[in-house]
């Protein structure tokens, strides 16, 4: 530390006034914000290879002379262990992100366009980066060729497959991985492949503008690439939709700087490299979770192995071999109860305890009440028209929530919405691209989340929650039916939805034990 101090001085004339360690991610790399007496910070980087620090500062130097949006290189030691470079700040698109993520994928108007932005981005550092700069300087290696995939691959064997216990024929499975290599780099690609490209690695300033970091790992290759590694990022639960729009964002983009493929050739090898970076990254997990333990990357298996699922649905891989591993591996006791428990979690708190009925040790006699123990719970949830007046409550309980979606922006008053409801998707599409909606119905989840989980722990019977719009069939049908599947995907209890004025009623079964 007292080196990079050192460096400091020689390039500011003072030692810092404030020196502040910085969160480390995968890496070995040590990162302090060095401030002056006015307040300016600069940022400090203590590296453990030589190599790996040369190979970023070249690159960043050159994407400077680009005037791509990349920190500036101040400073650099002697050996170039140590390092200076401007401080972006401390706003990253995963942390600007993260209600989407944390809503299982439901991410607002603004987050969504914060992706836009940066995936319309990438192209950037990709191809414009790409020309004049010497390979030769990235580390470990200067292409993505066959010997790297390989060396992915079999880090994929060596650090999760085998960790598993999972038997399979390893002669079989590496003709698999050749034959997968050679498809992978059949396709010889000029431009930077970033490697690490995800959320974590992107900085925004003031206006949403991304900045990007963490690039040491790059070198020349395809950039399908860095689109199937931020894309399908493990943790961040990108639902399929906004995939798919954001790769439609990237390929248009794409085509202002270089000539690309037919859109069906482009989704074919796209789908390659989702399959690979998939596998690389379990490997990745394998080691920094597994054998190193760091909470983090424990936490990304779930997901990632999830991704393997919807990937192996596909059917459209041509290695017969791995594809038959692959699925045996999901299907695996260790996955498929970590996935059973994902599923019936929410915020910590667990529904598979073997009696949830059992009398809550903090309830006591003042909350005692002839309906505790009951149970088990049903919840309904109505749709309605305010002119037609609120649902009425044959429980005998006095009809719960009542929510006025009025206050949202109503589709019913554009022609095309006019005869469609909050189940079409063009609605659902408006409704959520719009975003009023999202956050109207983030304060309705907390509440309903809370009461439901208290009716569970007391063993109540029925709850009922109405959402009320000036039609009842836009706002408060699409509040109605995303509620019923929030509660019965969340806690796992039976719930009917009834849209009242459609005639449409549905009933969610409630989950086995």
């Amino acid at each position: 530390m007292h080196k990079l101090l050192d460096l400091y001085r020689q390039w500011a004339g003072a030692a810092p006034t404030e020196t502040e360690k910085l969160p480390g991610a995968g890496s070995n790399r040590e990162y302090y914000r060095l401030c002056d007496s006015e307040g300016r910070s600069v940022v400090g980087v203590i590296g453990t290879s030589r190599e790996e620090n040369h190979a970023f500062i070249y690159l960043c130097r050159h994407f400077c002379k680009r005037r791509l949006p990349v920190p500036e290189i101040l400073a650099v030691s002697h050996d170039e262990m140590r390092y200076l470079q401007t401080d972006l700040g401390t706003v990253s698109l995963f942390d600007a992100i993260s209600g989407g993520r944390d809503a299982g994928g439901r991410y607002t108007v603004k987050e969504k366009e914060l992706l836009r932005k940066t995936i319309k981005a990438l192209p950037e550092i990709q191809i414009r980066g790409s020309r004049g700069l010497d390979f030769g300087n990235c580390y470990p290696q200067a292409e993505f060729n066959t010997d790297s995939v390989l060396f992915d691959l079999n880090y994929f064997k060596y650090c999760f497959l085998k960790t598993t216990e999972l038997d399979f024929n390893e002669l079989k499975l590496e003709a698999n991985f050749r034959l997968f290599a050679k498809d992978l780099t059949a396709e010889k690609c000029d431009s930077f492949l970033y490697r690490d490209f995800q959320a974590r690695n992107i900085m925004l300033d003031n206006q949403g503008n991304p900045y990007f970091i963490d690039f040491q790992g790059g070198k020349k290759g395809p950039f399908y690439y860095d689109l199937a590694s931020f894309l399908w990022q493990a943790s961040a639960k990108y639902p399929n939709k906004l995939r798919r729009e954001l790769v439609y964002e990237y390929y248009q983009s794409l085509k202002n700087y270089t000539e690309v493929p037919s859109v069906r050739h482009f989704v074919e090898r796209l789908s390659l490299f989702v399959l690979f970076r998939t596998l690389q990254v379990l490997g990745a997990y394998g080691l920094r979770g597994y054998f190193e333990q760091k909470k983090h990357f424990l936490d990304s298996i779930p997901p990632a192995i999830n991704n393997l699922r919807e990937l192996l649905k596909m059917n459209c891989f041509p290695y017969p071999y791995m594809m038959d591993m692959l699925r045996r591996l999901t299907e695996l006791p260790r996955f498929t109860q970590i996935e059973t428990a994902a599923a019936n979690r929410s915020d910590g708190y667990r529904t598979t305890e073997k009696n949830i009925y059992a009398a809550h040790p903090q309830d006591g006699p003042a909350t005692f009440s002839k309906y505790d123990g009951k149970g088990p719970l049903k919840v309904r949830v109505f749709s309605f028209s305010y002119r037609k007046g609120i649902p009425e409550d044959r429980s005998g309980n006095g009809g719960g929530y009542v929510f006025d979606c009025r206050s949202t922006h109503n589709p019913g008053r554009y022609e095309p919405y006019k005869k469609l409801t909050g189940l079409d998707e063009p609605v659902i599409r408006f409704l959520e691209d719009d975003g009023e909606i999202l956050t109207f119905l983030e304060s309705a989840y907390k509440l309903a989340d809370a009461h439901v989980r208290r009716y569970i722990q007391r063993g109540f019977t029925d709850l009922m929650f109405s959402f009320g719009c000036t039609g009842g069939q836009h706002r408060s049908v699409y509040s109605a039916q995303h509620l019923a599947e929030h509660i019965n995907r969340t806690f796992g209890v039976e719930v009917t939805v009834c849209h009242r004025e459609q005639g449409i009623t549905q009933t969610l079964k409630a989950k086995q034990e």
